[in-house]
């Protein structure tokens, strides 16, 4: 997680540089302690003066520099960054480090630094894929640092290729997936997410108000803790995440059929789609019309996936989801019970903040040991880090 990490934050010559700031706001939003070094190209896109304004501290250009304790600059900031985001990244800083030069603050800090380095390459299409530049990635790569993708699309030279700056959304998650503890590796995590959709004729369907954002976020925290996730999801409208199997489907059939293969060779399960209980007996192959009068459409119920995989989940963790309006705890256990769940994760859809479409959520962890771990008003992507503690402490138990 960034919330109380150091990044230092290296700016170079480019024209994304102006970005930098948006990512620094970002980064101290999230609660990092921001340094910037920028180098004297840099200076020449954005002044020090923005950095130091949304950093909330000084900003640091000069190889000679001291830090506000009297050390070296390039050693201070090496030895207590977390991690140094260098953004954008120039043509010439990549060879510079790939030919361990250092030459000024920014290429001597990094040189000096044993934290995570990420490199978020930006300029002209042509300069991004000459053979020397490609090569100098491909070693610093090879050398462990990370990179975020520069990425196709109009760039500052009125033409279009690759070699724009990353999304500051792709940096931002880098850095939170570098900074994660690996406490799930070797894990094959299969996360559902969304509503189902069962359709009434071709232009109807009946679902749920579910927007699929707390399977999603299952989905990224496990993946930055180092599980190998798929993501089995209904529709929804967020965008699916790196480096992760997706697979999309819309009827509780296909998400029962497509789940029962994902899980084959998972270690954990975890049920947080909102499946539709039934769908219509009959679709009508034409678009129903409106006419005088009622009408009634007959139900079935839909698969019960979770059930299904309880009943051969063997040494599988599976975790499942109770979305109730009333007697949630009674309702809730009763679920666990039946359904040979290791837990369940309750929620009230009557408390304001928590359940469907919004970020934050409000969750009882309950076991079958009858515990119950209460937690409070927090951002989804807090909640699931605190049902992976879960999962984490069922598999180390059981180790």
């Amino acid at each position: 997680m960034i919330k109380g990490k150091r990044i230092v934050l290296g700016i170079t010559g480019g024209i994304a540089a102006y970005k930098a700031a948006e990512m620094t706001r970002e980064f101290v939003k999230k609660g990092a302690d921001v340094r910037v070094i920028m180098t004297k190209s840099a200076g020449e896109f954005i002044t020090p003066l923005t950095m130091w304004t949304l950093s909330g501290n000084p900003v640091y250009d000069d190889i000679f520099s001291v830090s506000g304790g009297g050390d070296i600059a390039h050693i201070n900031l090496a030895q207590t960054a977390d991690i140094i985001v260098i953004a954008p990244a120039t043509a010439n800083i990549i060879g510079k480090m790939a030919s361990g030069i250092a030459d000024d603050l920014l290429s001597t800090t990094v040189i000096a630094t044993k934290a995570p380095v990420l490199i978020c390459p930006a300029m002209n299409a042509t300069m991004y894929e000459n053979s020397i530049v490609m090569s100098n990635m491909k070693r610093l790569s090879e050398e462990g640092y990370y990179f975020a993708e520069a990425v196709y699309g109009e760039l500052a030279c009125k033409t279009e290729g690759p070699g724009r700056f990353p999304p500051l959304e792709d940096i931002v998650e880098k850095v939170e997936s570098i900074l994660t503890e690996k406490d799930l590796a070797g894990e094959k995590i299969v996360v559902t997410a969304g509503p189902t959709q069962e359709p009434i004729d071709p232009v109807r369907y009946i679902s749920n108000y579910s927007s699929g954002k707390m399977g999603f976020a299952l989905s990224i925290c496990a993946r930055r803790r180092g599980a190998d996730v798929t993501l089995v999801s209904g529709p929804t409208s967020l965008t699916i995440p790196a480096d992760i199997k997706f697979i999309g489907v819309s009827s509780a059939e296909e998400m029962r059929d497509t789940v029962m293969k994902e899980i084959e060779n998972a270690t954990v399960v975890i049920k947080a789609a909102a499946v539709a209980d039934y769908r219509p007996k009959s679709v009508s192959e034409s678009k129903i019309k409106k006419g005088e009068g009622e009408k009634s459409i007959s139900l079935e119920r839909t698969p019960d996936i979770i059930s299904e995989i309880g009943a051969i989940k063997a040494d599988r963790i599976l975790v499942g989801f109770a979305m109730e309006t009333e007697d949630i705890i009674v309702n809730a256990r009763k679920k666990l019970k039946e359904k040979k769940m290791d837990l369940i994760v309750a929620n009230d859809l009557s408390e304001e903040g928590s359940g469907f479409q919004h970020d934050t959520n409000r969750v009882k962890i309950i076991d079958p040991e009858g515990t119950i771990e209460e937690v409070p008003l927090m951002d989804k992507m807090e909640v699931a880090d605190r049902i992976l503690h879960r999962v984490r402490k069922i598999r180390d138990e059981r180790k």
